[in-house]
């Protein structure tokens, strides 16, 4: 899977698909896939300046194919060249959700780990909400530290849609960074990696 990363001068055809979720907005340049909307998403969330409608974009016909086989339970990993159109923060946010293997989910904390912004929480989240190429980069699959599911733009419903379909589960899927220590006030239920209640966590350095 190729990623393209700018959209000076570029013009961006759609193509609509019906799905298991709803009509979905297929939005693709001459370089790769370049979003996924919802029927409900917000106007400005994913801002590409799209000239028209293309039914035979072979991009998107490959798009909707392989999204198909997806929802069908045939396609756990996507292969298409993509074309993402964001600031340089959010486009390694978003490689990072490429990263996330089918059926397993990460915390925002995690992503910000993976990332090396331990201290950029809620950017990581905002950077999220703002993925324009959804399930494909699945931010589906980011959830809150104690496994709740958060802000997705197509609606909650439709995150635990994806997730039930991947037999997700609602915990994160792996341990923390080993420079992470957790310290704890009071006995917590759950380890967590980021302020909630008398537990925090702080970062060291690893010997």
């Amino acid at each position: 899977m190729t990623t393209s990363t700018r959209n000076a001068g570029k013009h961006y055809v759609y193509r609509i698909m019906a799905s298991p979720v709803g009509a979905l907005k297929l939005v693709a340049s001459d370089d790769g896939l370049a979003a996924i909307l919802w029927d409900n998403d917000r106007p400005n969330r994913v801002q590409l300046p799209i000239v028209a409608k293309d039914d035979s974009h072979p991009v998107l016909l490959e798009a909707e194919r392989q999204l198909r086989e997806y929802f069908a339970g045939e396609r756990q990993a996507f292969d298409l060249p993509l074309d993402f159109s964001g600031t340089e923060f959010q486009r390694k946010v978003w490689r990072a959700l490429l990263a996330i293997p089918f059926g397993e989910t990460r915390t925002y904390t995690q992503i910000a780990a993976e990332i090396g912004a331990l201290k950029a929480i809620r950017a990581v989240g905002a950077a999220n909400g703002r993925n324009p190429i959804s399930i494909i980069a699945p931010c589906h699959r980011v959830i809150g530290s104690a496994g709740e599911l958060r802000g997705f733009a197509g609606g909650l419903e439709r995150k635990a849609y994806l997730l039930r379909l991947e037999g997700a589960g609602t915990k994160p899927s792996i341990s923390p960074p080993d420079h992470l220590a957790i310290i704890v006030g009071i006995r917590c239920k759950e380890p967590v990696w980021f302020r909630q209640g008398d537990c925090i966590w702080e970062e060291i350095v690893a010997a």
